[in-house]
C-alpha cells in the first residue's frame, strides 16, 4: 500500500484548519469583527475574548476569521481567473505553434515584468484601493505562471502517438486540445494551482499591508499587521496572530502542492 507522503499530510491538515475558519466564519464568529469597543481596548486573552481585542477594542479571533475568509475568497477568484486565462494561452500556444506559440510566450515574458505589487499600485493610482483591484492584480501575474506550465506540459502531449492518431482521423485541434492534452494535463495545472494558491495569499496579504488591499472596515490578515507594526513594545501578539495565520496558510499550500506533486509524479511513485 502506497504511502501518503509527510508533506502532503501536513499541508493538508494545515489547509484543513484554514479553510475551517474560512467557512465557520461565513455563519459565525465569536464577536462582530467591525464592532469597536474602546472601553475593552487591549485586553487580555479571556472566556469573552479569547485572544483579546486590539487598540480599537475588536476581537481578535473574529478579524483571524474574516481575515481567513478574505485571504482564501481573493486567492481562489485571483487563481481561478489567471489559471483559466493562462491555460487556454497555453493550450492554444501547444496546439497551434508556429507564430502564436513565440506571441503568446513573448507576452508571458513581457508579462514578467509587472509583477503584482507593480500592477496594484498602478491600478490603485488610476481607480482606487481596493479588494477588487488587489485580484485583478494576483490573477494577472498568474497568467504567464500558468500559461507556460500548461504550453510546457502540453507539448509533450502533442507527441503521443494517440493524439496523432486523433489528427490522422480529422479530429481538429481544439477537439484534441480538449480530449485528449487537457485531461492528461489536468495533474500538473492542478499542482501549480496549490501552489499559486500561497503565492496568493501572501501577496493579498502584503497588498493589504501596503493599504492596497481590503480596505476598513474589511478584516485581512495584512492590514492587522500593518495596524500592529507601531504597537509591537505595547501588544506584540496582535502582530504574532496574524503573522502565524499567514505562514500556516502559505506553507500548508505549499506543502500540499510539493505532496501532490509527489503523489502525480510516476518516478516519485516508483521510488516509494
Amino acid at each position: 500500500m502506497t504511502r501518503l507522503p509527510a508533506n502532503f499530510l501536513l499541508g493538508a491538515v494545515l489547509v484543513s484548519l484554514m479553510v475551517g475558519l474560512a467557512a465557520l466564519s461565513l455563519i459565525w464568529t465569536p464577536h462582530d469583527a467591525t464592532a469597536l469597543n474602546i472601553r475593552d481596548k487591549f485586553a487580555d486573552p479571556s472566556m469573552t475574548h479569547w485572544l483579546g481585542t486590539d487598540k480599537l477594542g475588536r476581537d481578535v479571533v473574529s478579524q483571524l476569521m474574516l481575515g481567513a475568509r478574505n485571504s482564501m475568497t481573493v486567492a481562489l477568484v485571483a487563481v481561478l481567473m489567471g489559471g483559466s486565462i493562462g491555460v487556454a494561452l497555453g493550450l492554444l500556444a501547444a496546439g497551434i505553434g508556429g507564430w502564436v506559440e513565440d506571441l503568446v510566450m513573448r507576452l508571458a515574458d513581457l508579462s514578467f515584468a509587472f509583477p503584482a505589487l507593480l500592477f496594484a499600485i498602478m491600478l490603485a493610482a488610476v481607480f482606487g484601493p481596493s479588494l477588487s483591484n488587489a485580484v485583478f492584480a494576483i490573477a494577472f501575474i498568474n497568467i504567464p505562471i500558468f500559461a507556460r506550465v500548461t504550453r510546457a506540459s502540453a507539448n509533450q502531449i502533442w507527441t503521443r502517438d494517440y493524439v496523432m492518431a486523433a489528427r490522422a482521423a480529422g479530429m481538429g485541434t481544439f477537439a484534441i486540445s480538449r480530449d485528449h492534452v487537457l485531461p492528461n494535463i489536468a495533474a500538473a495545472v492542478i499542482v501549480q494551482a496549490t501552489i499559486e494558491f500561497a503565492v496568493a495569499i501572501l501577496a493579498e496579504a502584503a497588498l493589504s499591508y501596503l493599504g492596497l488591499g481590503a480596505q476598513p472596515p474589511a478584516a485581512s490578515w495584512g492590514r492587522m499587521l500593518s495596524e500592529a507594526q507601531t504597537l509591537m513594545y505595547l501588544a506584540p501578539e496582535l502582530a504574532i496572530y496574524p503573522g502565524l495565520c499567514i505562514v500556516a496558510a502559505v506553507l500548508g499550500f505549499g506543502l500540499l502542492g510539493d505532496g501532490l506533486r509527489d503523489i502525480t509524479d510516476p518516478r516519485l511513485v516508483r521510488e516509494r
